[in-house]
């Protein structure tokens, strides 16, 4: 096996560990209305170019954890197509936990992007 390719998907696990929140806060936070697992992971793969940055199956745990600390609540509904569907919407302390998940997303982006500039245009 390819060393590179293995450090670089161990890597990739990593930072999406660390973005998942922020990422499915901000999708639940935009919707006009409640909405479901399924339409949330084809609003971040609509966002992503070639490969989906957050697997469907890994966001379903995340989603229950934001709801188990309050920064969402979920509805289960019914569904004529299939099984019950659970309906997502974000809370206030969702809204205020975004808000500066955000700006701490910045910093290290803002960070991340100087170091690398500095070091890749020496």
């Amino acid at each position: 096996m390819n060393p590179t390719r293995t450090e670089d998907r161990k890597f990739q696990k990593e930072l999406n560990a660390g973005t998942a929140a922020l990422v499915l806060l901000s999708v639940v936070s935009r919707a006009s209305e409640p909405i479901y697992g399924y339409q949330i992971a084809k609003l971040i793969d609509a966002g992503s170019e070639d490969v989906p940055m957050m697997k469907q199956g890994a966001l379903y745990p995340v989603l229950r954890s934001l709801e188990k600390t309050g920064l969402l609540e979920s509805t289960v509904e019914p569904s004529v197509t299939g099984p019950p569907r659970r309906y997502y919407r974000i809370t206030g302390e969702g809204r205020a936990a975004l808000d500066r998940w955000a700006a701490i997303w910045n910093e290290n982006k803002c960070f991340v992007d100087s170091v690398l500039k500095g070091i890749y245009h020496e």
